[in-house]
């Protein structure tokens, strides 16, 4: 991998970070829009594989063999990039949007809103056609179900260990699921102010408990996802569409606290541009995500036409050497 696509997943990285610490914005959102979304869900298959296969193998005296065939088959040349490029996303923005948020929320809701819903373009394309009535039904249910779920009213939990490690582990699902922002779930729940107060303290007891947390919810729902996207991708991808378009609601700018929903009021024309700015970003992205891949596409397909030429050439007549009977 040339060195500026690692300094391109690093910037990924970055703005997936930067979108787990925003309420409403799914760093497996941004994973889709640019492009590294399929590699990073089987990595971390691989690794939960290869953790799996140490954990029943050494102790009965089969070595490392398995383990280190599915740690060798993980993308690490996107994975490590993506991952220093996150973290310090993650902590610069529970450092600085935090005052953005609660000075200007419906401005930072309709840059939000815009991003998000150009970003319902990437699953939708991903999926390809033709679209069955089955996929577009489960669409239409994904999106009624997270309309419903960020629509819920903000509950208040008492940061006990066990309370923050299922949260986490509930959370981290955002990180591998389109749609779904693992910061508005704690929000929910009435962990995210602790969690960002957590993060720019340096609480590391804190810190440790989400992080297993995190761990073991990846553990547990990264495998299936995977299943799913090998055997039902299509139907899947539906999914994906759908829950992006029902988290809008969100990201509604005009909003009460109580999370019901008003009509458009102050400031109306800057948030349009903030709006039509998000589209704009998204959609940039996107399209030069996919010429990507159409070069890719034309690449690979050249080079199989090369080789395959190759494969069948036979030399004039007058070149071969003749056999002596």
């Amino acid at each position: 991998m040339a060195l500026g696509e690692r300094i391109g997943h690093v910037f990924r990285g970055a703005a997936i970070g930067v979108a787990e610490a925003v309420p409403g914005i799914s760093g497996g959102t941004i994973a889709l829009v640019t492009g590294v979304y399929e590699r990073l869900i089987a990595s971390a298959g691989h690794v939960v594989n290869a953790v799996r296969y140490a954990v029943s193998d050494v102790p009965r005296g089969r070595g490392w063999r398995r383990a280190g065939q599915q740690i060798g088959y993980v993308h690490w040349s996107v994975v490590l990039p993506v991952f220093f490029g996150m973290v310090p996303g993650l902590l610069l923005a529970a450092k600085l949007l935090e005052p953005v948020l609660t000075e200007y929320p419906e401005h930072t809701r309709g840059l939000f809103l815009g991003l998000v819903l150009a970003s319902v373009a990437v699953p939708v394309s991903m999926a390809g056609r033709p679209w069955r009535s089955g996929h577009v039904v489960a669409m239409v249910l994904a999106a009624v179900g997270a309309f419903l779920l960020t629509g819920l009213p903000q509950a208040e939990l008492t940061p006990h260990p066990l309370v923050v490690l299922v949260a986490a582990a509930v959370a981290v699902c955002a990180l591998v699921l389109p749609g779904v922002s693992g910061s508005f779930l704690l929000l929910t729940v009435g962990l995210y102010e602790p969690t960002i107060t957590a993060l720019n303290d340096r609480d590391l007891g804190y810190i440790a408990v989400f992080a297993t947390g995190m761990v073991v919810g990846l553990a547990s729902f990264v495998k299936l996802l995977q299943w799913l996207l090998d055997r039902h991708r299509r139907m899947t991808l539906a999914v994906m569409a759908g829950a992006l378009l029902g988290s809008l609601r969100a990201l509604w700018p005009w909003q009460t606290e109580e999370r019901s929903l008003s009509a458009p009021g102050d400031n109306l024309l800057p948030i349009l541009g903030l709006f039509l700015l998000g589209l704009a970003v998204v959609g940039a992205m996107f399209v030069a995500e996919q010429r990507r891949l159409r070069r890719a596409a034309q690449e690979l397909r050249a080079a199989n036409e090369l080789t395959t030429q190759e494969s069948t050439y036979q030399p004039p007549e007058s070149y071969r050497t003749p056999v002596n009977r």
